[in-house]
């Protein structure tokens, strides 16, 4: 049997019907949280604001290669407003925070151990974990000549794609200290937030892989159901 051939790219302009609510839901975002950032002064938001443009871009790019989910897309939209949020959001002085912030990334969720901060990171590269798996099963089914539908979230292939979350998950933390040398004042963190960071990114990788390989199963299973 002769395989078929790879999946092809989609053109990168213009969108998808469904592409363009959430393309437009996040350039507001951004734009709002540009007017803000600047007008009090955020030097580090305006740099996060930059690199969200660059991310922003680059899965419009593997969008377009891979053809991610809409529902994936939604998800790191909502992951860039929640990062937003997170560092220009002020808080009422009564709510607890750590260090003299008062942005919701400072926020206890469970005063002196989990912080908005870690949910925002466990959230966010749980997705990864998901654009990860999706991208993985885009390039095995080009490799293999099959439908990607098909190709299974083995124990292997889902270890590797929460692995490459991490490995995503670190690269923030290196955008964070180069954010701590660009810009005199961060509200980045110290080692132990660092550390924290990186758990919680653990956390959402495993437990992504975890929902992924569950949901997968279980759609196999209904699909083999006699009728």
């Amino acid at each position: 049997m002769k395989p078929s051939a790879a999946p092809t790219s989609a053109p990168l302009w213009p969108p998808r019907g469904g592409e363009w609510p959430i393309l437009g839901f996040t350039l507001v975002y951004l734009a709002a949280a540009t007017v803000a950032a600047w007008a009090t002064g955020n030097g580090e938001f305006v740099f996060y604001i930059v690199v969200m443009v660059l991310l922003l871009a680059a899965v419009w790019m593997l969008h377009r290669h891979v053809e991610l989910t809409l529902a994936t897309l939604w998800a790191l939209s909502a992951w860039g407003l929640a990062h937003m949020a997170g560092g220009l959001l002020p808080v009422p002085a009564s709510w607890p925070i750590q260090g003299d912030v008062r942005v919701l990334y400072s926020l206890w969720i469970v005063p002196e151990h989990f912080k908005y901060d870690q949910l925002v990171h466990a959230y966010g590269f749980g997705i990864t974990t998901w654009v990860c798996w999706q991208g993985l099963r885009h390039a095995l089914a080009g490799l293999t000549g099959v439908d990607r539908a098909v190709v299974p979230p083995t124990l292997g292939l889902l270890t590797l794609c929460a692995a490459a979350s991490m490995g995503f998950g670190a690269l923030n933390e290196v955008v964070e200290f180069v954010a701590t040398l660009l810009v005199p004042k961060t509200n980045v963190g110290g080692y132990l937030n660092t550390g924290w960071d990186l758990v919680a990114n653990l956390v959402g990788a495993a437990t992504a892989a975890v929902v992924i390989g569950v949901c997968s199963r279980r759609g196999a299973v209904t699909r083999d159901r006699p009728q």
